[in-house]
């Protein structure tokens, strides 16, 4: 069994450095982020680190009214595509819910992320939740 490429630790240093870290699937050129284990798109574990660019376009979206501990409702979820290719799910952060509309849908967004405390004790001491900015 080969060594896992790039650790949630590891990870977690490298987006505190300013990287937007992530993983290129040495058989099918796949890109993922966050890091996973396998590549999912062709089931791949030959994978290799990369850096990604911290800009992309929104694809998609939804308004969550009902949310988990540690988000304030409501918010905006989202799906931004990198210029590398990558799928990113985060929350769009300076469009206020109530002004959400099909117009954020291809605008241009730059990546950024937010850490949140694990209180359940359970995994790692913090997770991440990637947020979106649209560029005007």
């Amino acid at each position: 069994m080969s060594s896992y490429p790039l650790p949630y630790n590891k990870f977690i240093e490298r987006l505190k450095a300013g990287e937007l870290p992530g993983l290129k699937c040495v058989d099918c050129s796949g890109s993922i982020i966050p890091p996973n284990a396998v590549c999912p798109q062709c089931g791949s574990s030959k994978l290799e680190e990369h850096s990604f660019t911290k800009k992309g376009t929104l694809r998609t979206f939804t308004i969550i009214r009902v949310g988990p501990t540690g988000f304030q409702v409501p918010y905006i979820v989202a799906l931004a595509e990198l210029a590398e290719g990558a799928w990113v799910m985060g929350n769009v952060v300076d469009v206020p819910p109530e002004e959400a509309d099909m117009t954020l849908i291809g605008k241009a967004v730059s990546v950024g992320y937010r850490l949140i405390e694990n209180k359940d004790g359970e995994g790692p001491d913090e997770g991440v939740a990637f947020t979106f900015a649209v560029q005007e």
